[in-house]
């Protein structure tokens, strides 16, 4: 056979291939005169040949013929070949392979080696590729070597631990007590190894973490030793004492003074410390500030010190690399809830990023922007944001288009050609109305913007139902014709009607925006004087409408104009305000459909008080019961499965609250614990599930669990499904 080539003279062959075939050539034959010579006996090449095999190996061409090889190598007692048995292991072997059990009882003999290059690379090894298997048995040896006087040892030793604590968390409570003791080292390798194995252990076990909250002093001491220490060449990166070290130690003291106040204060100055000393124009100093950021944001920490880390995120923003600007905006956003003013102060050159040729960076600009608009800066956002809208990718317009819900913007993206009318999400409606009712100075210029654009185009259907809500709520300030932030337009009853007529009677317009339509023309008959009939037969019309909610609508509307009609402008603010609720607003699900519009409309102020009835009957009997009581809230079961049965009972609080009752039994023979109820409603409503009664249902129905769940509906938005969950 042919003797095989030194290693520097088959790298030299397998780039100088033209092909990919004769390179597969070189290979194959390099590759079988390495097998022949691990098939000898003794033979004085075989580091030699196992270090080919792995540069083979790192080509991507099969190697595993010297896994065998690679485990006898690692029990030699040569140095040289022990270290490439070693490294063929850490690439050849893995846990899930039994060749690597084989060499257990070596790397704990060399664990004990006088030698501490041979412990160190046993260390590595058990720390790259070692089984859970491995870990417990070795377990014992690394804690040993956690307390050697070694500390090129003890550095290596933490690394590994961190490694064991991964694959067998249960091992954590061992290696607690050295990781605490090595705070006390002087050497760099030896505390950046015991940072990284305390922030293991505190991420994994609550108790351990509580243990070391005490340790904060020390990280506190050591973290300032760094950042006012002089400079040390063994440590200085670019001006920056051990960045490393820093980064790992803040790190730390973002998880230990998550949630305590103690530990949060301890860290207080040094944090402020750090952000004020660290220098600002170097990568490495932006490493440690933002590290710095995130945990001053993660702690209980001073409102100033929080306002500090935010301008901090500012100077980010301004920064050329736009890794560093992108960071700086996945920061604000997620603390843009918590500290909106501060993170308002920098909103200009937020949107500035708007502008950025880099999609990920305009990608959370467009997030963050829409994040910052509020009523106080509504216009000019909105005229930032429709600018960069009007020359934004593809693929950001739908994201644009979605979230930006708010009044002007939204008006626009349906009337302006080529805007994103087609990719707004169905929730628009509720959270565009919801706007548009917190927002009161806005409703002027609102229901004068929508009008034109309802005149404009119908086609859109969230926007025309938006616009008929508008019309029928804030009627009144458009006929006024005043508004100073829009042109002023003089309007009158009819052209109101027309406009409604126009959508009520379009084949582009659903059926819920016709039940919008139909409601906004119903709520002007209390807001004008002269029209009020051609209202009615507007009305009657759809009394025999082949769309059953549609027809239900205009026959209790038409109820209200033959029983109610003295009282629409005595008492339209009671009426029309709860009617709508009435209507829109009961949750289907539970088939509680329709309050005593008697009481709501006829009775004194103590009687509106609202009763439900077990179905959604024909109103107009229940508009005739003048004197009937209100009936007590029916019982509805919910859900009935596997012997686990709930029940809902609804009770009216206000004019814009229910309180809904949720009992749950158990007829199965056996008891069930842990027992949870879970449920959800769209976003405009507001959900509160108050404290069960208890988690645990015994068998065969012996005791209940009790939950009472309040909703809220300050916008008046339909609730049409309420999603339990057991």
């Amino acid at each position: 056979a042919r003797a095989p080539l030194p290693l520097h003279e088959m790298i030299r062959a397998i780039r100088s291939a033209r092909t990919q075939c004769e390179e597969r050539g070189v290979i194959q034959r390099e590759c079988a005169a390495i097998r022949a010579q691990f098939r000898q006996a003794d033979n004085g090449g075989r580091s030699h040949n196992l270090a080919k095999l792995l540069y083979v190996h790192m080509l991507g061409y099969p190697a595993h013929f010297g896994q065998m090889e690679c485990v006898r190598m690692i029990g030699s007692p040569r140095y040289s070949e022990k270290r490439v048995g070693y490294l063929g292991a850490m690439m050849l072997l893995d846990e899930k392979q039994d060749a690597s059990l084989l060499i257990t009882n070596s790397i704990k003999n060399d664990l004990s080696h006088s030698n501490q290059y041979v412990q160190s690379l046993a260390l590595c090894t058990l720390a790259c590729m070692g089984s859970a298997e491995m870990c417990r048995d070795l377990a014992s040896e690394i804690d040993r070597l956690l307390r050697a006087s070694n500390s090129f040892i003890k550095k290596k030793a933490a690394l590994c631990a961190v490694h064991i604590v991964r694959k067998v968390q249960d091992l954590g409570e061992l290696f607690a007590p050295a990781a605490r003791s090595l705070l006390t080292e002087k050497n760099h390798g030896v505390l950046h190894g015991a940072v990284v194995l305390i922030t293991e252990l505190c991420e994994r076990n609550p108790e351990t973490l509580k243990q070391f909250r005490q340790t904060v002093p020390d990280l506190v001491q050591i973290m300032k030793g760094l950042v006012i220490s002089s400079y040390s060449p063994d440590h200085d990166v670019a001006g920056v004492s051990d960045p490393f070290l820093q980064v790992r130690i803040l790190r730390l003291l973002r998880i230990l003074g998550r949630n305590d106040e103690a530990a949060s204060d301890a860290m207080n100055d040094l944090l402020a410390q750090v952000a004020t000393n660290t220098d600002s124009t170097k990568t490495v100093g932006n490493a440690v500030l933002y590290e710095t950021v995130l945990t001053v944001l993660d702690i209980n920490s001073e409102s100033g010190l929080r306002v500090l880390a935010v301008n901090i995120l500012g100077r980010f923003l301004l920064n050329n690399d736009r890794n560093i600007r992108y960071i700086a905006m996945t920061s604000l956003q997620k603390i843009v809830g918590t500290d909106h003013n501060a993170v308002q102060r920098h909103r200009g050159t937020i949107v500035d990023c708007l502008k950025d040729q880099d999609a990920s960076v305009k990608r959370r600009a467009l997030e963050l922007s829409l994040a910052l608009v509020s009523a106080s800066n509504i216009r000019s956002m909105m005229k930032e944001l429709l600018l960069f809208l009007s020359s934004c990718p593809p693929e950001l317009r739908s994201q644009a288009a979605s979230g930006n819900v708010h009044i002007h913007c939204m008006i626009v993206l349906h009337t302006n050609t080529g805007s994103a009318g087609g990719d707004v999400r169905d929730e628009t409606v509720p959270n565009l109305i919801q706007l548009i009712t917190n927002t009161s100075e806005l409703h002027c210029y609102t229901v004068h913007k929508l009008y034109r654009a309802l005149l404009t185009d119908i086609s859109q259907q969230s926007l025309v139902q938006v616009a008929c809500w508008c019309i029928g709520e804030y009627g009144e300030l458009l006929l006024r014709g005043e508004c100073q932030e829009a042109e002023p337009v003089q309007v009158s009853e009819d052209d109101i009607l027309d406009a409604l007529e126009t959508v009520l009677q379009s084949h582009m317009s659903s059926p819920a925006t016709r039940a919008y339509a139909l409601t906004a023309t119903m709520k002007l008959s209390t807001r004008i004087t002269d029209n009020v009939d051609r209202i009615r037969s507007i009305v009657s019309i759809y009394g025999s409408c082949i769309d059953v909610e549609l027809q239900q609508r205009a026959v209790e509307y038409n109820a209200l104009f033959k029983k109610y009609d003295h009282m629409r402008y005595v008492r339209k603010s009671v009426a029309f305000f709860m009617f709508f609720i009435i209507v829109a607003s009961l949750p289907v699900c539970c088939n509680l459909q329709a309050y005593d519009l008697l009481d709501l409309l006829g009775g004194s102020e103590e009687s509106l008080q609202p009763s439900l009835a077990p179905s959604r009957g024909d109103l107009l009997d229940l508009l005739g019961l003048e004197a009937t009581p209100p009936a007590p809230a029916p019982t509805v079961t919910v859900y009935e499965k596997n012997g686990v049965t709930v029940t809902l009972s609804c009770e009216k609080q206000s004019d814009s609250g229910l309180t809904v009752t949720l009992t749950a039994s158990n007829c199965t023979d056996s008891d069930i614990s842990s027992f949870t109820l879970q449920a959800a409603v769209p976003k405009s409503v507001q959900l509160h599930m108050k404290a069960p009664s208890g988690d645990f249902l015994p068998s065969q129905g012996t005791a209940k669990v009790t939950q009472m769940v309040v909703l809220s509906n300050p916008n008046k938005v339909g609730l049409r499904n309420l999603w339990l969950h057991t």
